[in-house]
């Protein structure tokens, strides 16, 4: 018999540093929870003892089983996946059996030391069937295509890859550049701005060509507000006191916002990005793992005239209230909320300023593990014309897939995409202040109120068991309406 000792785990935000000054964060909920055999992992027990100042003797205790005095136990409901776990998973050439991982991503969360590298399988960075050398070849592909995208980046504004960022605009709607004095002292900072300097300076600017394409005016017009979303982002953490940190982040959303020029830059793209900045340590590799990341939500940020693409999932989750509580459903309608605008920002930056940033991520990846479908490299790579014929509709291994997609599968919907996770996990919020909704929300106003006590309060675990019942409960409904 396989005894483990029972890990009373560690907070998920030791991983984090937190700036002294920073007293009012939301506190971590979750913790990260390994066997005995997985702490004996020297790598792991030193991120731990260097992020979190721990004694040798904390070590040792924890290691001896002495901490709460809770003994030995056997199995591994809610343990982190660890090193050992992750590593025992690949093949000697290096195939993923991703099914082994899913279940503990889940239940317990990815340890911090891994977690980088664990979420560009789970965003489709990878195909788990490739090989390490497969892999090596298309990591460096991608390095060598985001240095040209940057290189272009930089020669039509100097200051990305400079070190420096930009938080005043930069250029007019028709193409002037702006003689903003904050501009102008950001991009030559060496330059002290008296009245006669900034009278030379400006009237340099002004002397350069009016920029006539009006996809870099676009582009441009991006640049500032991107600056100001950077320096707002995870300002509580220490890794946002370093300028080269922060600097990175403008670099990458900027560098997104000419590669996808169709959806450019939307505030809460920040929000989304700056994990992978501090998970990965090459920015070529942040960069296409949020790349990943926005193919599932572009379609968040995307303006059509006047209207904003999330509006769409807002009307999925009004519709998935009105199809799981009738009532609820009926009473945000008749206050004014039947639109959901409320739930906007839960959306758009997936829960983040709900909970810690520990927690954050551990909700991020719960969520990708649930929905994880073992084709997403592939959708993502090939178009429908670019598949072989026998590949087209060819059945998925369950055992693959994520529990949520497995969900989805069996109820044999077949009308359309199906809903993300998201959806549900804002439903299922809903469902649990439901009571409180019902009986004391008189206006938007109250329901916002109702909701905002939800900010640093969330659990993560138990929202997602709630948004997986609520969808099982969804899809039955749906799918005998459709009988």
């Amino acid at each position: 018999m396989n005894l483990l000792w029972k890990d009373p785990g560690i907070p998920t935000d030791s991983f984090y540093e937190v700036r002294a000054e920073c007293t009012d964060v939301p506190k971590t909920k979750f913790k990260i929870k390994l066997s005995v055999v997985e702490w004996g992992n020297p790598r792991l027990v030193t991120s731990w003892e260097v992020s979190t100042r721990a004694t040798k003797k904390q070590i040792r205790d924890l290691l001896v089983g002495v901490t709460n005095n809770i003994g030995w136990y056997e199995g591994s409901s809610g343990k982190t996946l660890s090193v050992r776990k992750w590593k025992s998973a690949f093949s000697p050439e290096g195939h993923l059996d991703i099914g082994q991982t899913l279940g503990r991503i889940y239940r317990g969360g990815i340890h911090p030391t891994i977690r980088g590298e664990v979420w560009e399988f789970l965003l489709g960075c990878f195909d788990p069937k490739s090989t390490y050398e497969e892999r090596n070849e298309i990591r460096l592909t991608r390095r060598e295509e985001y240095v040209r995208l940057k290189e272009l980046c930089t020669y039509m504004f100097p200051l990305v890859g400079s070190g420096k960022l930009i938080t005043a605009p930069v250029i007019t709607e028709d193409g002037s550049p702006t003689q903003d004095p904050v501009a102008l002292l950001q991009a030559n900072p060496e330059t002290l701005m008296t009245p006669t300097t900034q009278a030379t300076v400006g009237s340099d600017s002004a002397s350069c060509p009016k920029e006539e394409d009006k996809k870099i005016i676009q582009w441009k017009l991006n640049l500032h507000q991107i600056g100001l979303d950077v320096v707002r982002t995870d300002r509580t953490l220490v890794f946002y006191e370093k300028q080269e940190n922060l600097s990175k982040l403008w670099d990458v959303l900027s560098v997104y916002a000419w590669f996808d020029k169709e959806v450019g830059y939307g505030q809460g793209m920040s929000d989304l990005c700056s994990p992978m900045i501090m998970l990965l340590e090459d920015e070529a590799d942040a960069f296409w793992c949020f790349e990943r990341l926005m193919r599932r939500l572009r379609g968040n940020f995307k303006c059509v005239g006047s209207s904003v693409g999330v509006e769409s999932q807002l009307c999925n989750l009004a519709n998935v209230i009105q199809v799981v509580d009738p009532k609820l459903h009926k009473h945000l309608d008749y206050i004014g909320g039947g639109d959901y605008l409320f739930a906007f920002r839960m959306l758009m930056v997936l829960f983040k300023r709900e909970v810690s940033f520990g927690d954050s991520l551990y909700l991020w990846e719960m969520m990708w593990a649930l929905e994880y479908d073992p084709d997403l490299y592939t959708l993502y790579e090939e178009s429908d014309s670019d598949k072989p014929e026998d590949a087209k509709g060819k059945p998925k291994s369950s055992r693959q897939c994520g529990k949520f997609e497995r969900e989805y599968l069996r109820s044999g919907a077949k009308n359309g995409e199906p809903l993300p996770i998201s959806v549900f996990l804002v439903a299922s919020v809903l469902k649990e202040k439901s009571v409180k909704l019902l009986t004391e929300a008189k206006g938007l106003d109250d329901v916002v109120k109702i909701l905002n006590d939800t900010s640093g309060n969330l659990d993560a675990r138990k929202s997602c068991s709630g948004a997986m019942k609520l969808h099982k409960k969804y899809l039955k409904k749906v799918y005998l309406s459709e009988l």
